[in-house]
């Protein structure tokens, strides 16, 4: 069995001991400013660290663009996708922290989002 007190405890052990500290200590600690962070990419808009892509103001990365041919139709849900036909071809390229399950698409002066699950990756 054991009983309800610590041995050695000499402090009252009712709820208003165990509050929280005096606001006489909480007043004397040095207050720290908080610095709000941003994920920012170089060399990337921060509309894509938000969530929110413009294709028309990414640039393509100088490397790791890649041909790939259109296996479905696609219709874009908005300004930011890129309409696709099936068989025709685009180049696609893929920017940091983007979702892997899209990819920058271009075609001639045209750019948007486009589904992975539509392309056949080519070289």
């Amino acid at each position: 069995r054991f009983s309800g007190t610590f041995v050695g405890n000499t402090e009252s052990t009712s709820p208003a001991a165990s509050t929280s500290p005096p606001a006489v200590a909480a007043a004397t600690l040095p207050a720290v400013p908080t610095i709000p962070v941003v994920p920012t990419i170089v060399g990337v808009p921060n509309t894509v660290a938000e969530g929110v892509l413009n294709p028309n103001e990414v640039k393509p990365p100088a490397s790791g663009t890649r041909r790939a041919r259109v296996l479905y139709d696609y219709e874009a849900a908005d300004s930011t996708e890129l309409a696709l036909l099936a068989d025709e071809m685009i180049t696609v390229y893929s920017l940091p922290g983007m979702d892997p399950d899209w990819l920058i698409g271009e075609r001639g002066n045209q750019k948007g989002k486009v589904p992975v699950t539509y392309l056949e990756l080519l070289s």
